[in-house]
This record gives structure tokens, C-alpha cells and sequence, in this order.
């Protein structure tokens, strides 16, 4: 879609609402634990703020259901941001009313505002008309830059768009269309999809649809186990959700049927307990007779998995990854995540690495310059693979 950015807008001395996505993760302190979704916005943030405009930042954190919940308030990635721009970074603890009409009236050109978490409001999820008016709070200008909740059509991305005279899309949201879509129009082959995560459910969706794209679709993560239930394996304490196996028996049906490789992995590392100090074995590879014992659990690919996914990636010329292999968190069971990630970066590939749990893994490993791009988003970014409109993106000016 072509799109205005803000590249194609004027906005001097105008009052300019950003959207932003400062879903970050916190620890139990309340500290930012992984600024990549900060760090994406800088871009679009220095761009406006430079040009002279009245920048008032929003972005939702957290799932508060529409109550005011201190744990999700924006407060922490104000004093971040001010830190990674060497700058003040105003912050206002609301987003509507008084308080908020106040602070960005104050503004002058080349300042700029974060206002606190939108879905403290649940008249944002529900895209009220009301709430939208007084969320734009007579900006002249909307921009989108919030790639994570394009698929989402809430006050704060959609809504507001009818309450300004211009609007248009920030620097990563054009970055994450480019990689994401027009780059994967026509991939280069072989073209080598990755997922991981847990629930077949939530990846049925793009897996049809890259059926008639992929070459290799690599199953890794829980999800790997709904398909080995549904071939008759055993699959011990192994996570899985009963509706996905029914649904990945058809999956499998689908790639016999259209030629496509669908590589589930050999075989599994289980472990007697979901724990860093569990006793662990490397499984008899599946096809040998192998399977997870009763009161054990798979808590990542294995050995041979590890061998033959790396040797399909290192092959690869084009790589999407979205899921990590096992849980990596726990360092016993990171062998798989961090071989697959380490592959990724080796190869000549163009790689696009989307989801939170896969963009924090190659930080962890240190692989994050290593890859093409690092998509900020998750939901987003499946069902821009899947074909899907983003009512984000598709609200905004046309060029």
C-alpha cells in the first residue's frame, strides 16, 4: 500500500500525536528489561522532533483490562527514552483529560510528551469515537509507528485518524512493511520459514499461507508435540493443547499433499521436571521407535534436530523465524534456540526475525547484528505473512 510517511508531511509547529509501541518487558522491580521496541521508535522520534513538531508520544503497556494498574504505567520508558536521546522526555500521568490538555498545550516546537498507558482506558480497545477525540486532543497530525499493534484496531491506531487533518506512517512501521512484505513478495529461494511457540492454533494461520511460498517450514517450540501426538507418538508431560493435534494431523496432510517440507524435529531433549536442575536425556529419534516417557516433558529440539535444522538454514536464502525452539530462558534447555539463532546469523540469507520471545533470544546470544531485521512485532507481523490488511496501516493517507 502506499502509504504516507512522515518523510511526506510537514509538520513545523504543528502538534503531531505519535503512536508508538513501548510494550516493554519488566522484572519484578518495574525495570525495562529489554528496550528494543524503544530503541525502534528513536528513528521516527528524532526525525519529527528535529523537524520542529509538538511530539506527543502514546503507547499502551501491559494488559490492564481498562483499570489503572501502577505495574503498567509508562513511567520507567519515559526515563529510558530520555536516556537513550540524552534529552528530557516530558511525562504526564494520564492520557485524557485535564492533565493531558494541559501538558501538551505547553509544548513548543521540537519537544516532546509521553502520555501514560492508553488501556487504562478500555474505551481504547473498544475504538470509542469519544475516547479517540480526546486522545487526539486537537493534534493536526497522526503517525502510526507502532508496527506491534497495527493488527489492532484501537482508539490509539485506528480511531484517532479521524480526528486530524493528516496522517501517516512512522519510520519502522515503513521498515517492518519493506521486510515483512515487500521483500518476502518474492522471496529468494530456498525461502526457510522457522516457528516455534506453543500453540499450533496460534501459527495455523500463517503455516497455510506459506504453503505456497515456503520450500521448508522448520516446527520447533512446544508446538512441535501436537504433531507428534497426532502421528502416534508418545509424547509424555509434554505441553500441548488438545485442539491443536486434530489440527496439525491436517497440517501434515495438507504439506503431503502440496509437496511441501514440513520438518518437525528427529527427536526431543526431555526432562524429569520443568526446572534448571531436571535430569535430562536426548530422546531415540522419533522415527527409530523413540518418543517422551511417561512423567517427563520435551523441553527442546534435540541432537539430531539441532544437525538437520542447521543444514536445512544453512542453505537458506531467504529466512523467516518467529518462536524459539524450547525454553531458552532456562540455560539447560537453550542448546536448540542458540544453535538455530547461531545458524541464522552464519548464513548468507536474508533473515527476518519477528516475535518477542525469537528477538530475545538472538539478543541473548548476542546474534542481534547479525541478522537482516529484527521485527518489533509478534500478532502483527503473522498476519502480515498471512496476506492479512493491517487496520493500522490501512487507515493512514494514501501517497
Amino acid at each position: 500500500m502506499a502509504k504516507k510517511t512522515i518523510r511526506d508531511i510537514e509538520v513545523a509547529g504543528r502538534k503531531v500525536l505519535m503512536r508508538c509501541d513501548f510494550n516493554v518487558p519488566l522484572d519484578s522491580c518495574g525495570d525495562i528489561t529489554d528496550d528494543t521496541r524503544i530503541l525502534g521508535a528513536i528513528p521516527s522520534i528524532r526525525h519529527l522532533s528535529e523537524h520542529g513538531a509538538r511530539l506527543i508520544l502514546c503507547s499502551h503497556l501491559g494488559r490492564p483490562a481498562g483499570e489503572v494498574k501502577p505495574e503498567f504505567s509508562l513511567r520507567p520508558v519515559a526515563l529510558r527514552l530520555g536516556e537513550l536521546l540524552e534529552r528530557e522526555v516530558s511525562f504526564v500521568e494520564s492520557c485524557v483529560g485535564e492533565e493531558a490538555i494541559s501538558a501538551s498545550a505547553g509544548l513548543q516546537d521540537g519537544e516532546l510528551l509521553l502520555l501514560e498507558n492508553v488501556r487504562f482506558h478500555q474505551e481504547e480497545t473498544d475504538n470509542d469515537p469519544g475516547f479517540a477525540s480526546r486522545l487526539a486532543n486537537n493534534a493536526e497530525v497522526f503517525v502510526n509507528d507502532a508496527f506491534g499493534t497495527a493488527h489492532r484496531a484501537h482508539a490509539s491506531t485506528v480511531g484517532v485518524g479521524s480526528h486530524v487533518n493528516e496522517s501517516a506512517m512512522g519510520l519502522l512501521m515503513e521498515r517492518e512493511l519493506k521486510y515483512l512484505s515487500e521483500e518476502l513478495r518474492a522471496p529468494q529461494r530456498p525461502f526457510v520459514i522457522i516457528l516455534g511457540g506453543k500453540k499450533v492454533s496460534d501459527k495455523i494461520g500463517v503455516i497455510n499461507a506459506l504453503f505456497d511460498k515456503a520450500d521448508t517450514i522448520l516446527i520447533g517450540g512446544a508446538m512441535q508435540y501436537a504433531f507428534r501426538k497426532a502421528q502416534g507418538y508418545s509424547i509424555g508431560e509434554s505441553y500441548v493443547v488438545e485442539e491443536d493435534i486434530a489440527i496439525a494431523g491436517q497440517l501434515l496432510d495438507k504439506a503431503r499433499q502440496q509437496g511441501v517440507n514440513l520438518l518437525l524435529p528427529a527427536d526431543s531433549l526431555e526432562a524429569d521436571s520443568f526446572s534448571a536442575d531436571a535430569a535430562t536425556s536426548n530422546i531415540t529419534p522419533y522415527a527409530d521407535g523413540g518418543g517422551i516417557r511417561d512423567g517427563w516433558e520435551g523441553l527442546d529440539i534435540g541432537e539430531k534436530a539441532i544437525e538437520e535444522f542447521c543444514d536445512v538454514i544453512s542453505n537458506a536464502k531467504s529466512i523467516v523465524w518467529n518462536g524459539p525452539m524450547g525454553v531458552f530462558e532456562i540455560d539447560a534447555f537453550s542448546r536448540g534456540t542458540k544453535a538455530i539463532a547461531q545458524a541464522v546469523a552464519d548464513s548468507d540469507a536474508l533473515s527476518v526475525i519477528g516475535g518477542g520471545d525469537s528477538v530475545t533470544a538472538v539478543k541473548k546470544f548476542g546474534l542481534s547484528q547479525r541478522v537482516t531485521f529484527i521485527s518489533t512485532g509478534g500478532g502483527a507481523s503473522l498476519e502480515l505473512l498471512e496476506g492479512k490488511d493491517l487496520p493500522g496501516v490501512v487507515g493512514l493517507d494514501d501517497i
